[in-house]
């Protein structure tokens, strides 16, 4: 029973940050050449068409059933989530109804407790970026729930190239790390983004799927987080079985009394 609370613990992780901020680590920027400006124009519009796609509404209610996956082991769970766009978002793990983790996140600040140990966590972005060696921001974590790119597509210098239908942006940057977008060319949806870091030994794939058109935006019922390392292979699959959008939507969170807070420096 404690390896399976365990897992949960792991599994909050990986999924609600560790997964987010593994697509969106840095990396630097090269020049495109003038003499590709064709294919430049191209790719912006692609990405204009991208950005034009619905995203409206306010607030935004989910319950997910979802499953950890690694060579070793497999776990399931639910998963609720509450996001006020641009304002907050609140996550809660459970087993059999019983809240495991729950975590409160907002532009400025990062609050996590996860029961089978009474621990904590509060602070600010910097100290968790630091901590997970990565960069980390509230808008990266909004997108990857709501099946966006992480990265502001507008800010990047991509070379393109179209396959079955899909476009596929990778990002030209520095050897180490390789980042690339796959957009729908029928609607220009993301359908997949993933990255990879060759010294590290480590990739990241995040895939969408079953999309569904609301009035507010289209957003993807199945999201697939695979991701490789050297110690082994993880998958976690999550499937929002509720959607509401522009609910009034309560953010209670509160950290027992009695628990011990993690400090990172």
């Amino acid at each position: 029973m404690n390896n399976f609370f365990k897992n949960i613990r792991i599994f909050f992780w990986v999924s609600c940050i560790v997964s987010m901020v593994l697509v969106s680590c840095k990396s630097k920027t090269a020049v495109v050449d003038a003499s590709k400006n064709e294919s430049r124009k191209n790719i912006n519009k692609i990405i204009e068409n991208y950005y034009n796609n619905k995203n409206q509404f306010s607030t935004l209610y989910i319950k997910a059933s979802a499953k950890y996956a690694t060579e070793n082991q497999n776990q399931n769970v639910t998963a609720e989530i509450k996001l006020k766009k641009d304002e907050q978002i609140l996550i809660s793990i459970r087993f059999l109804g019983i809240t495991m983790a729950k975590a409160s996140i907002t532009p400025d600040k990062v609050s996590y407790y996860e029961k089978l140990n009474g621990t904590y966590y509060e602070g600010d972005f910097s100290g968790l970026s630091r901590f997970l060696g990565t960069d980390l921001d509230f808008n990266k974590v909004q997108n990857m729930i709501l099946g966006r790119a992480i990265d502001n597509l507008k800010e990047g210098k991509y070379a393109d190239s179209l396959a079955d239908q899909v476009y596929r942006l990778d990002e030209i940057a520095d050897a180490n790390t390789k980042k690339s977008f796959y957009i729908d060319a029928n609607n220009y949806t993301m359908n997949k983004q993933e990255i990879t870091q060759t010294k590290e030994e480590r990739m990241v794939q995040v895939i969408y799927s079953n999309k569904k058109e609301y009035s507010e935006m289209t957003l993807p019922l199945g999201i697939t987080i695979n991701s490789y390392q050297k110690k082994g292979k993880a998958e976690i699959n999550m499937t929002y079985t509720t959607v509401n959008f522009n609910e009034e939507l309560s953010f209670p969170y509160s950290v027992p009394n009695d628990y011990k807070r993690i400090i990172i420096k």
